[in-house]
C-alpha cells in the first residue's frame, strides 16, 4: 500500500501517528479518511474494506457462514491487497491478484459482512493486518473499532456519526451511481441491522472510545466534515495553522 500525496512539511511526515476514526455504516468514515490521508501524505487504511473482502471471498467459495472454525481459517489465508485511488476517495482491493473493488459493494456483502467481522477468528487475523502496516507508516484508519480495539493508543480519535434517514440516503445513492437496484427502504433497514449487529456482537462491538470526540455530520458536506476533523486533528497533535 503506497500513502497518498500530501501538503504536510517533511519533519511532520517523517513523524509517527496514527488517527482513528470509528463510526457506524455510511457515516462518511472512508471519505473523511481518504481525504485526510490524502492532506496528510499518511496511508488510508480502510478495514472495512479488509472484512468486505473475506465476506466476498466466503460468500464467492461458498462456505459455511454459521461455520466459525472455517471462516477463521480462511481470514488467516486471504491475500489482501488495498490501495488508494488517486483521484477520488475510495480503494482498489484485491484477492489473490484479482481486482474486487465492485464487487465488495454488493447488497449481498453489505447483508453478511457483519456477520463474518464478528467472528473471533476472522477479527483477529484481521487486526494483525492492519496492526502491521500501521507499524510501518502514518496512517488514518477507519472502521468500527479502531480507537477501541484496534489502535486503543492513537494519537487522535474521531467517532463519526450521522442520523439513520441521512446514512441511508448516501448508500441508497451511492448504490445507485454504481447501478445497484434497490430501494431507499432496503437500504434503511439493512443499515438498521448492521447497526444492532455491530453494537450488540460479543467480539468489538462499535462503541465510543472515551477519549474520541464525536463528529456529527449529517448536516455537513464532505469538506465541512474533512475541516472539522482537521481542527481536531492540529489540536491534538500541536500542528500549527500554516502547516496545513
Amino acid at each position: 500500500m503506497k500513502p497518498l500525496s500530501g501538503n504536510f512539511r517533511t519533519s511532520y511526515k517523517d513523524k509517527h501517528f496514527i488517527i482513528a476514526i470509528d463510526g457506524p455504516a455510511a457515516s462518511g468514515k472512508s471519505t473523511a479518511a481518504y481525504l485526510l490521508a490524502k492532506k496528510m501524505g499518511f496511508i488510508y487504511l480502510d478495514t472495512g474494506a479488509m472484512y468486505r473482502a473475506i465476506t466476498w471471498m466466503a460468500l464467492n467459495e461458498n462456505a459455511d457462514l454459521e461455520n466459525e472454525k472455517s471462516l477463521s481459517n480462511l481470514a488467516k489465508k486471504i491475500n489482501i491487497k488495498i490501495y488508494p485511488l488517486e483521484d477520488h476517495p475510495g480503494v482498489k482491493v484485491y484477492v489473490d491478484e484479482k481486482d474486487i473493488s465492485s464487487l465488495i459493494r454488493s447488497p449481498l456483502v453489505n447483508k453478511w459482512v457483519s456477520v463474518v467481522s464478528k467472528i473471533s477468528g476472522v477479527r483477529k487475523a484481521m487486526v494483525e493486518m492492519q496492526r502491521k502496516i500501521a507499524r510501518e507508516r502514518s496512517v488514518v484508519a477507519e472502521g468500527r473499532d479502531i480507537g477501541t480495539v484496534v489502535f486503543p493508543n492513537a494519537d487522535v480519535k474521531i467517532f463519526l456519526v450521522a442520523s439513520l434517514e441521512e446514512r441511508a440516503k448516501r448508500r441508497w445513492k451511492e448504490f445507485q451511481e454504481k447501478g445497484i437496484s434497490c430501494s431507499l427502504e432496503e437500504v434503511k433497514k439493512n443499515l438498521e441491522a448492521r447497526d444492532k449487529l455491530d453494537r450488540e456482537r460479543n467480539i468489538s462491538p462499535l462503541r465510543k472510545a472515551e477519549d474520541a470526540l464525536v463528529v456529527d455530520n449529517t448536516h455537513l458536506g464532505i469538506f465541512e466534515t474533512l475541516d472539522r476533523i482537521l481542527n481536531v486533528v492540529k489540536d491534538k497533535i500541536g500542528i500549527e495553522k500554516n502547516d496545513l
